[in-house]
């Protein structure tokens, strides 16, 4: 929206919405995304991670089409609401499918590359909106064709169908396959992922030994989804999940993502269209540093060092307007209420801290929300817990997009200094409550948030996919793989120990 809510064809359309007005039509999507995100657990479940994708992207393209032809607020935020459904299942989805296909070793990086895609995918609309906004006598005529927002409205459509194709050559989740008793597709996928195909591969073996386990402990257990998920282990991981993706809106994306147009326009310095443009570009760029280092760093730390300095940066930019900015005389129909006057180095560092500040978040935040709460949850509940969790995020990204345009307009400076408390709150709740998750399979979760340990205390643990890649390497253990249902595991000769009758093979360890 925010390549097209400056231009005067939307403005003049769809009656200068402004206000709550502005903010029911942005909140529109996330409103649809909260839906879609608690809806996707159940089509991921059932049809699998790669199916439910699919399905997304049909909504996409119908929401999409909705938009395009708008006649009124109310079509158009009906569109709105349907792409919504499919933005809500894709943000669970996508982590989840990620975690499960990647290496341990680089999974923070591959999950990161989503958040580095949605990067691309906001600037390259923005300056397709950007381009679209120049039509007839550009964003400031006030007969401006209406071609100015139906053309970004129209192109938006066309990643989804690129995605649905390209989908088809994708592989199901390993994880959801073994869940399904689907044991010689999942090993062949986990042959192809991580072993050059080669399904005796002594990496490929252990994470199959390593799904096994975990998926016989599960089966065990013998409840059901919901049942496991509010078990008190697991539930405490589903609040942290959720409040970390609170946290992800609460500390003040939405301001810089849906209506930096506005912040331009009240520092009062150059185009609002192009002044913000560069933020898109910087937000791009500077997501590459995580998707290098959060594996190296870990996720706790980006947490940590994020939310502290977008907490600075919120209220310096908040004091700077406070002290030299000052009411618009007669607020009529403008989208703003509060401007800095004839005073271009104070709007030059108002423009410069907000883009320090999306720096900040695309470096920190952005990229390792979205890793953490897809890695923290085991198997049975992944789908579902992911699911609430993005649920979480996308409640508070409709609240913020319907509050932030009114308080920009009612408490214009003051809104800074909340979004930089949240910041504050944010910070200690990570130092208090968010294990570090690097380096471990998605297996070994339970070993960290079970072991009692407070979270500022390191797990200094060696991955057990590690210890038993090199026993098979080694030779000291020998599992063969789950072909022809015909599976064995086995290790010397004189002990014996059932792991499990997940299919209707039997799955045994023979010991030393």
């Amino acid at each position: 929206m925010s390549g097209v809510i400056g231009t005067s064809a939307y403005k003049r359309y769809f009656g200068n919405p402004v206000s709550y007005r502005q903010g029911g039509i942005t909140a529109s999507m996330p409103a649809g995304s909260l839906v879609g995100s608690l809806a996707s657990s159940f089509i991921a479940d059932r049809f699998s991670r790669k199916v439910a994708l699919q399905v997304a992207c049909v909504l996409w393209i119908i929401g999409s089409t909705i938009q395009c032809a708008s006649q009124s607020v109310a079509m158009l935020c009906t569109g709105r609401a349907i792409s919504g459904l499919c933005v809500g299942m894709t943000s669970s989805l996508v982590p989840v499918y990620q975690s499960e296909i990647a290496p341990k070793e680089i999974r923070g990086r591959v999950v990161s590359f989503q958040q580095w895609a949605i990067t691309w995918g906001i600037l390259i609309q923005y300056f397709i909106q950007y381009g679209a906004a120049q039509v007839g006598g550009g964003p400031d005529d006030p007969n401006q064709p209406e071609a100015a927002f139906r053309i970004p409205w129209g192109i938006q459509m066309l990643p989804a169908f690129i995605l649905f194709i390209g989908l088809l050559f994708f592989p199901y989740s390993p994880r959801w396959l073994a869940s399904k008793d689907r044991w010689e597709e999942a090993i062949q996928v986990m042959a192809e992922l991580h072993g050059g195909g080669n399904v005796n591969h002594p990496k490929v073996l252990a994470e199959y030994k390593e799904i096994e386990e975990a998926l016989r402990f599960e089966h065990e257990e013998a409840v059901s989804t919901f049942g496991a998920l509010i078990q008190p282990r697991i539930f405490k991981r589903v609040i942290l999940g959720m409040s970390v993706q609170m946290w992800s809106q609460l500390c003040g994306i939405n301001i810089m993502m849906y209506y930096i147009v506005y912040i331009m326009e009240a520092a009062q310095i150059g185009s609002p269209l192009t002044t913000a443009s560069i933020q898109y570009v910087i937000n791009v760029v500077l997501t590459l540093p995580a998707i290098i280092y959060l594996d190296r760093i870990g996720r706790r730390p980006m947490l940590m060092f994020g939310s502290i300095v977008m907490m600075g940066f919120f209220f310096i930019s908040g004091a700077l307007q406070a002290l030299y900015g000052q009411p618009i005389e007669g607020q009529g129909s403008s989208d703003i209420t509060w401007i800095i006057v004839d005073n271009v180095p104070v709007s030059s560092a108002v423009v410069a801290i907000s883009y320090l500040y999306v720096a900040t978040f695309a470096t920190t935040w952005g990229p390792t929300s979205w890793t953490y709460t897809s890695e923290i949850y085991p198997s049975r509940v992944r789908a579902m817990a992911v699911s609430i969790s993005a649920a979480s995020n996308w409640l508070w990204n409709m609240v913020l997009a319907f509050a932030v345009p009114p308080l920009l307009w009612n408490i214009n400076w003051k809104m800074y200094m909340i979004f930089a408390a949240f910041n504050g709150c944010a910070f200690i709740h990570m130092t208090l409550c968010a294990h570090e998750t690097a380096g471990l399979t998605l297996e070994e979760m339970d070993d960290v948030f079970d072991s009692g340990r407070p979270a500022w205390r390191s797990h200094k643990k060696k991955s057990r996919l590690d210890v038993l890649q090199r026993d098979i390497e080694q030779g000291k253990i020998q599992i063969s793989a789950p072909l022809r249902n015909e599976p064995r595991v086995k290790e010397g000769q004189d002990r014996i120990f059932a792991l499990s009758d997940l299919a209707p093979q039997r799955i045994s360890i023979y010991a030393r």
